[in-house]
Parts: structure tokens; C-alpha cells; sequence
């Protein structure tokens, strides 16, 4: 049964499990720190196909069958699909799920996406609605780049807040196994806008999203931040850590020695050119489905929350000279 257990965020009685996950990265991620801990590594940016969208989608492909294999059931046994990604109207998503033949509900938080699935797949089971579901994003550097910025022919230069949109995808199956690391509770975030309306920095449009929603989540529970082994963000950068850090010590909320952020943990910013660190859909994703699930699974880490944030914006907004609104959706994972 789903409770609420006040204000935002909802409690599962239940605390169904994540049966099965996979990470598939490209070559520049399997270059960085985690690249042990993935899947399966693409080298091929356009995984055999024309284009780097079609490309993408079959990241999402890769790492949906992965993960189903690790569940041991097979698509036809999965009642629904949330999934999405960052190019317009999510074609990575329809293009790279069609072939499972499964109920799909198409999703959109920017690089949250990954967290919302994760909520959503754990109502549908909790609630009964289904009895496994699926969520799957993923992110694509060339892509990216070509739809929110310029094609990477214009050679731009790129700022020091700037951060590298990760090529990769990851996907989780949900039901009730009542073993392994379990979804036990969530706090749906609410849209937050600081002003910012530099594209290049959306560390700093992320922050004030992954504050409000780490404190409502702090308050509706009355946990404290040293009861959670890690505290993860994504896609914050080095630049939205930072203002993060400065943002809850405001409100006298240190979290600095439980955190970490999904974008600093995917690359190495002292030899690879990431300047702020990573983003996209496919970063917190593909760091949560490998290193962190793993770790959880072993029981080196029992309690963590998992905060993934996103930039709402658009190629249209940011030509119009709007702020960039931003979202964080948070989900305590706890292995019992």
C-alpha cells in the first residue's frame, strides 16, 4: 500500500525491488572511473546505424535486454515501460523500445527522468497496477549537442560551467520480490526557477531543485543526512554541488560528508575534458545502474538517497532568453 507520509513524500509498504538493472556506456565514459562497472561499452557512437539519434536509441535497446536478462523474465512478462530522453518528443525512446512490445508510458524530466521512471514503476507495482514494470533513459553526447547547442562540425567553445552530456543509458526492473535493494519511499519534486538563463551552467539552474527537494524530504521524515550511507545527486556538476552545499547550509543542512553527485563520479575532470563534469539522462542513470546498485547489492551501502535533477529547458526557450526552470525527484533505496 502507498502511503503518504506527509507532505510529499510517499511511503511503500510493500518496497518493491529492483529485479534487474543494466548501464551501457560509450567509450569515453568507459575511460573514466566507473567504466569497470558497466554492462556493456559501445564504442561505435552510432552503434552501427546513420545518425547519432538512431544511435541512441539502441543504447536504450541494449541496456532494456540487459537488464531483463539479469531479471530473468522475459518483455512479454512486463505490464509497462516509463521511459524518455532529451531529443524532441523523446524519439530515443519510442525508436529504441518498439521492438519489446511493451505498454509504454512516455516520461520528460530532463536528466531527472531516471528517477521519476523509478517512482513511477514503484506506484504501478505498489498500488498493483502492474505486476513488474520497467523504467530506461539515456543520454547521447553528439545528439545533445546538436539539438540544444550547435552540430559538433562548428567547433564552439565550450565554458568552464559547461558540462559533458554522457553517452549512455540505464534501465531497472521493478516488482515485488521483497528481496535485494528496494524502492521505500519518494518525494516528487516541484519546479523550481533561481533566475538563472545561462544554458552553459545548469549546475547552478539544478541546485535550488535538488535543495528544495532534499529538505522536504528531511522534514516530512525527520531524518537526518548521517543516516543515509550516500547522499547522490545528478547531474549537479562541480558547479551545482557547490551551490548546493551553500544553498542547505543556509537552512542548516550540512550534507557534505554523505554526498556525492553522478556527474562528478563519471569522469575524471583532471584527465578528461569534462570542465564541470557530466550530464544528461544516461549520467545518473547509468551510475545508479552499475556502480551503485552493485555496491548496494554486496551491502557495502544499505540506505541511500538518490536525487536526480534536471534542466527544463528547450531549444526554444533558450533562444527566447528565458530562465531555465529545473526539477528534482528523490527516492530512498534501502537494501534490507
Amino acid at each position: 500500500m502507498i502511503r503518504r507520509i506527509s507532505g510529499r513524500t510517499l511511503g511503500f509498504e510493500e518496497m518493491p525491488s529492483i529485479l534487474g538493472y543494466a548501464a551501457v556506456a560509450g567509450k569515453k565514459e568507459a575511460a573514466g572511473p566507473l567504466g569497470s562497472s558497466f554492462d556493456k561499452i559501445i564504442y561505435d557512437s552510432r552503434r552501427g546505424q546513420k545518425t547519432f539519434e538512431e544511435g541512441e536509441s539502441m543504447f536504450q535497446t541494449e541496456a532494456a535486454s540487459i537488464a531483463l536478462e539479469k531479471a530473468s523474465i522475459s518483455s512479454s512478462q512486463v505490464d509497462v515501460i516509463f521511459a524518455g530522453d532529451l531529443l524532441n518528443q523523446c524519439i530515443g525512446s519510442s525508436y529504441g523500445l518498439i521492438d519489446f512490445n511493451i505498454p509504454y508510458l512516455g516520461i520528460y524530466g530532463a536528466c531527472s527522468t531516471m528517477a521519476e521512471g523509478l517512482l513511477m514503476s514503484a506506484v504501478f507495482v505498489e498500488s498493483g497496477a502492474a505486476n513488474t514494470a520497467m523504467c530506461v533513459t539515456s543520454s547521447h553526447f553528439c545528439s545533445a549537442e546538436r539539438q540544444y547547442r550547435f552540430p559538433l562540425e562548428y567547433g564552439a567553445v565550450r565554458t568552464p560551467t559547461s558540462q559533458w552530456t554522457v553517452t549512455a543509458a540505464g534501465s531497472c526492473v521493478v516488482g515485488n520480490a521483497k528481496k535485494g535493494v528496494r524502492i521505500a519511499r519518494a518525494t516528487i519534486g516541484k519546479i523550481t526557477d533561481l533566475g538563472v538563463t545561462d544554458a552553459n551552467n545548469m549546475g547552478a539552474a539544478m541546485a535550488p531543485a535538488a535543495a528544495e527537494v532534499i529538505m522536504r524530504f528531511l522534514s516530512d521524515t525527520g531524518a537526518a543526512p548521517d543516516e543515509f550511507d550516500l547522499i547522490l545527486t545528478g547531474d549537479l556538476g562541480f558547479v551545482g554541488s557547490q551551490a548546493l552545499y551553500e544553498l542547505l547550509q543556509r537552512e542548516g543542512i550540512d550534507i557534505k560528508a554523505k554526498h556525492n553527485d553522478c556527474g562528478l563520479m563519471i569522469f575524471d575532470r583532471e584527465k578528461q575534458d569534462v570542465h564541470a563534469g557530466g550530464s544528461g539522462c544516461g549520467c545518473c542513470a547509468s551510475v545508479l545502474c552499475s556502480t551503485i546498485l552493485k555496491r548496494m547489492s554486496r551491502g557495502e551501502i544499505k540506505n541511500v538517497l538518490f536525487i536526480a535533477t534536471g534542466a527544463l529547458m528547450s531549444t526554444t526557450s533558450s533562444g527566447q532568453g528565458r530562465t531555465i526552470p529545473a526539477i528534482a525527484h528523490l527516492i530512498n533505496l534501502k537494501t534490507i
